[in-house]
């Protein structure tokens, strides 16, 4: 009798463990599929934007050092609507950023000034691969003044104005991680007729309003996270020109990192720097710190 019942409580422990076990393991399925339906976007258009004020202060009362005080802003927008089913996939991005400085003792400087708007159309070919087409205009808001003497106007809205657009072959991991090639770019630079009466600006020769260019464009975009917190956004776009010094390759790089603090406060760093040998001889640079206030819908 005691051995019948040795063998039913054994039998019985055994099979609390099993069902334990299978619990265990089904939870654990359970969570990885929800986890998975959370990170996979449904089918339709996703829409999101986003509003920042980044501020920056220096302040100085005789400090024996030096310093000069200063205070800067820059306000920026940015707002994605995507389109994506089975076979298409469909990105559009709208970036604008405009700031502006006071030093002490010094005019109002203009610190940020940019408007750009990305489209870029996938059909799904197979695997990671997309055939593609895109779309890429960039301007600015505001007057610009030559470095080396702040009378001199160089550019204003819409002078420059820059289109690109073309077919090629889209890989895309993600949302973010993608990269688009496409070896039959068309370019146009535009530019008010009153920049070339004394000579070229920005490519387009004297005289003219508008150059036209044919070339091979790479773009890329990965964003990731550094740790809790931190992002790194980084967008490489690269252009040659096939029609003239086809060598000479336009490179535009932009590094975004923003540290969420909470809801509505960040730490936000841009760099960005540019090479185009038809607008400057040189590396471009410009280099953005502050804290952030955000505002997304």
């Amino acid at each position: 009798m005691k051995k019948i019942l040795l063998v039913m409580a054994l039998g019985l422990s055994m099979n609390t463990a099993f069902s334990q076990v299978s619990e265990k393991e089904l939870l654990k399925k359970t969570e990885e599929t929800v986890a998975k339906i959370a990170q996979e976007k449904p089918n339709g258009w996703e829409k999101k934007g986003l509003a920042t004020i980044l501020l920056n202060q220096a302040s100085f009362n005789n400090w024996l050092a030096g310093g000069q005080s200063s205070i800067s802003g820059n306000a920026g927008f940015k707002y994605d609507f995507n389109y994506k089913s089975d076979t298409w996939t469909w990105d559009n991005k709208l970036n604008a950023n405009y700031g502006l400085t006071k030093i002490n003792g010094q005019t109002l400087q203009k610190t940020d000034d940019r408007f750009e708007f990305n489209s870029l159309l996938g059909k799904k070919a197979s695997g990671e691969w997309y055939y593609s087409a895109f779309f890429n205009f960039k301007t600015q808001f505001d007057s610009g003044f030559d470095p080396a003497d702040n009378t001199v106007k160089i550019s204003h809205f819409f002078s420059p104005a820059y289109f690109q657009f073309g077919p090629g072959m889209m890989w895309k991991k993600s949302d973010n991680l993608k990269v688009n090639i496409a070896p039959a770019t068309s370019k146009v630079i535009m530019v008010h007729k009153h920049f070339t009466e004394l000579g070229p600006s920005f490519g387009v020769r004297q005289g003219e309003s508008s150059r036209y260019e044919f070339g091979a464009a790479v773009n890329g975009y990965y964003k990731f996270n550094l740790m809790e917190n931190v992002t790194a956004e980084n967008i490489l776009n690269l252009y040659t020109n096939y029609l003239e010094d086809a060598q000479n390759v336009d490179l535009d790089y932009t590094l975004n990192i923003v540290m969420k603090v909470n809801k509505y406060l960040t730490t936000n760093f841009a760099f960005q720097t540019i090479y185009d040998d038809n607008a400057f001889s040189g590396f471009q640079t410009r280099q953005v710190i502050g804290i952030g206030v955000n505002y997304g819908f």
